[in-house]
């Protein structure tokens, strides 16, 4: 288009940019215009063509001549509602400008999508005389977006339909995204957000290896196994947990060069619990096994102390007898000489039933989950609980942290405690029958809670209790050795149980085990 047809087509808008820069020639905005990358057209009131730049021509196939004098609906595709037109016109015609994505149609009949951008211009009065648009090809840009948007949508649908929990947690453990599998996760266990609470049993398994944390990229562990012990007797159930590093880049303009971003943490969790299910049952069969064996040996120990702490109180006396004897006689009694012989006799087989009594095995220290070691003493339990009509409420703390100690030293406290429970309630005049079993955190160790509906002990025999072959049973068919081997279980842990006095009926045994023992 020559210079004369471009100042054709301006002819009667007002010549702002002479006013603003006066020193400008005219003939500048029009190579401006003609050397602009974005496709420019100009037309009359009813949008007949007055002057198209070479961009228009690169964009639509159009050349100035075969445009010109032609409506801008050349380039429409029609496809848009009737609507949409009228208000666009109604738009400009009020002399507002317009900006919207349109499907425009090529010479050669090919559709792109354009950004378009119609502003009216007008004269002094307010009279609209001409349309200024301006418009590109934005097809390429479209389908990037719409790649986007749709890899989006895939990858949140296959997120949402995999059978595992999956959770994108952020450098506080807050959840930032989530999956349905969490959702249901989240109201299986009735709590808000269990992401942390995996997060943190990740954490504690990790700690010989806490460096792993720090890596930039990749797995950050893998297939790390957890427990959970939800609230209301509900069985345990575990998760296999792996996570890794994921990073999203800052889109703000800052960021731009310096390449910020933040990180996030994404924890994916696959409930085993079937599988484990079935190995707890082999391992529980092993382990009644086990604390079978255990339990005899006890047994043998415990009947053994208790005949030889009762076999020297004669001796002792006797020894007395026969020192009395001495001192009176001169050593000429032979009573005094058969006493000593046989104070000699008696003596001999002490040492023999000492030399008897099985030896403790030494346990090596592990990770112990308190939970599950209870539930185990239940699962042992079981059978006696139900002869004697006994529930159970659970009410463990969904998870906890480990505790370094002997597991099996750890189950033969518990289980003496449970065990005194079930007799102290297995006798005539116990109705309510309920024996609870509670577990939390505190700092920097575990509280564990058995409490019982039987009689009680009376306050007078709250220290008692624990002194060896010391029994409030009737009937003399206890030896009174559990809560003494109990309490030295505990002492070896670097804790403690007491009996916490009631005023009602019933015993509560408290039992506080440090994390980690002192060496």
């Amino acid at each position: 288009m020559t210079s004369n047809q471009f100042q054709a087509a301006t002819d009667g808008a007002p010549r702002a940019a002479e006013v603003l820069l006066p020193s400008v020639h005219p003939q500048v905005f029009q190579q401006t215009v003609n050397q602009a990358d974005m496709a420019i057209s100009i037309t009359d009131g009813q949008g007949n063509i007055l002057y198209v730049n070479p961009a228009f021509t690169r964009v639509t196939g159009y050349a100035s001549d075969e445009a010109v004098g032609r409506n801008q609906s050349i380039v429409s595709n029609h496809s848009m509602p009737r609507d949409f037109y009228r208000a666009l016109w109604q738009t400009i015609s009020h002399g507002e400008p317009w900006s919207g994505h349109l499907v425009n149609r090529r010479k050669d009949g090919s559709k792109y999508l354009a950004e378009l951008s119609i502003s009216p211009v007008v004269n002094g009065s307010g009279e609209v005389l001409n349309y200024l648009g301006m418009h590109r090809d934005i097809t390429e840009l479209h389908r990037l977006e719409s790649e986007v948007r749709n890899q989006k949508a895939l990858i949140e649908s296959v997120v949402d339909a995999a059978p595992m929990v999956i959770a994108l947690l952020d450098a506080d453990d807050r959840v930032v995204l989530d999956n349905h599998e969490y959702k249901k996760l989240q109201a299986d266990l009735g709590m808000a957000e269990p992401a942390p609470m995996l997060m943190s049993s990740v954490r504690a398994s990790l700690e010989p290896e806490v460096g792993r944390l720090r890596r930039p990229s990749g797995y950050l562990f893998l297939d790390r196994e957890v427990r959970l012990d939800p609230p209301g007797g509900r069985p345990a159930r575990w998760f296999s947990c792996s996570g890794s590093r994921v990073r999203e880049d800052d889109t703000s303009a800052d960021a731009f060069l310096a390449g910020q971003g933040r990180d996030y943490l994404l924890l994916v969790a696959k409930e085993i619990t079937s599988l484990r299910t079935q190995q707890e049952k082999v391992r529980v069969a092993a382990l009644q096994a086990v604390m079978a064996d255990e339990d005899r040996a006890s047994g043998l120990r415990e009947s053994l102390a208790a005949a030889i702490f009762r076999l020297e109180g004669p001796l002792n006396m006797m020894a007395s007898v026969v020192g009395m004897l001495a001192r009176r006689q001169g050593g000429t009694e032979p009573m005094a000489a058969a006493l000593a012989e046989a104070i000699a006799t008696g003596q001999q087989a002490l040492a023999d039933l000492r030399s008897m009594i099985p030896a403790k095995t030494r346990e090596p220290l592990g990770a112990v989950n308190l939970n599950e070691l209870l539930r185990d003493v239940l699962d042992l339990s079981t059978g006696r609980l139900l002869a004697a009509g006994i529930t159970v409420i659970w009410q463990p703390q969904a998870m906890l942290p480990a505790l370094l100690g002997a597991p099996n030293r750890l189950r033969s406290l518990f289980k003496a405690l449970i065990d005194n429970a079930i007799e102290a309630m297995n006798t005539r005049g116990c109705r309510e029958r309920e024996l609870t079993v509670a577990s939390r955190a505190r700092l920097g160790g575990i509280e564990v809670d058995i409490a019982d509906s039987g009689p009680g002990i009376d306050r007078a025999q709250l220290l008692k209790v624990f002194e060896p072959f010391h029994t409030t049973k009737r009937g003399g068919g206890h030896l009174g050795t559990g809560l003494s081997a109990a309490q030295q279980v505990a002492a070896e842990h670097g804790g403690f149980l007491e009996i916490e006095p009631t005023t009602t009926r019933g015993c509560r045994v408290r039992v506080l085990l440090p994390l980690h023992r002192r060496p």
